[in-house]
């Protein structure tokens, strides 16, 4: 099988990262021991200004959580990744990010690391800013809705090794926080290292191991 490995990181707790994927290339995402929320962002590579839109791709989708199949929408209604794989099965769309200021107002204290902030450090490093952080993807992380609207961050229920592969459907920039949250279950209030392997192959359900 053609198979091209371009990327290949663990990610530290704590830490953010990014990177620019080619149309056609996968991004895998693995938990790797599990319990560990994966903060997500996406925007077009080229012009950035067009970026992932929570609202339209649960709208388009008919459901709150993605999956494999998910096709993740920008805000101009394309499609900039499609969920290819999925070992998890459920992935929150609603929760946000963590930070200092939501920290504070949840817990009481701001906390040491938050995702806004690793989302931030990544996102200047493509010349965007504050004003580019929208609603985001929430990989592994539960948020179970009750019929009377009432949700909260729950247990995740990935495990490790757990894993979810992304294909882009156009150019595009991905940024993710591997979530330092110490306060709710997002991270097992304890984070871990997860892997971030881009590569390319002729067959999508070819898995890089």
């Amino acid at each position: 099988m053609d198979e091209r490995v371009h990327i290949d990181e663990v990610i530290a707790p704590k830490t953010g990262w990014s990177c620019r994927l080619d149309a056609g290339q996968h991004l895998k995402i693995v938990d790797l021991q599990g319990a560990q929320a994966v903060d997500f962002l996406a925007y077009a590579a080229d012009r950035p200004d067009e970026r992932y839109n929570a609202a339209d791709t649960m709208k388009i989708a008919g459901s709150i959580f993605l999956t494999k199949g998910s096709k993740l929408y920008s805000d101009m209604g394309r499609v900039l990744l499609t969920i290819v794989e999925d070992s998890v099965g459920c992935h929150d769309t609603i929760g946000g990010c963590c930070s200092r200021e939501s920290n504070l107002a949840r817990y009481g204290q701001p906390g040491e690391a938050n995702c806004r902030d690793n989302f931030l450090g990544q996102l200047a490093r493509h010349g965007l800013g504050k004003r580019d952080i929208v609603a985001n993807i929430n990989f592994f992380m539960a948020v179970p809705v009750l019929p009377d609207g009432t949700m909260a961050i729950t247990d995740s229920r990935s495990n490790p090794g757990d894993y979810i592969v992304l294909r882009a459907e156009t150019d595009v920039l991905v940024v993710l926080s591997n979530c330092p949250q110490m306060f709710n279950p997002a991270a097992g209030y304890d984070p871990s290292p997860i892997r971030c392997v881009v590569y390319s192959n002729s067959d999508e359900k070819e898995m890089v191991r």
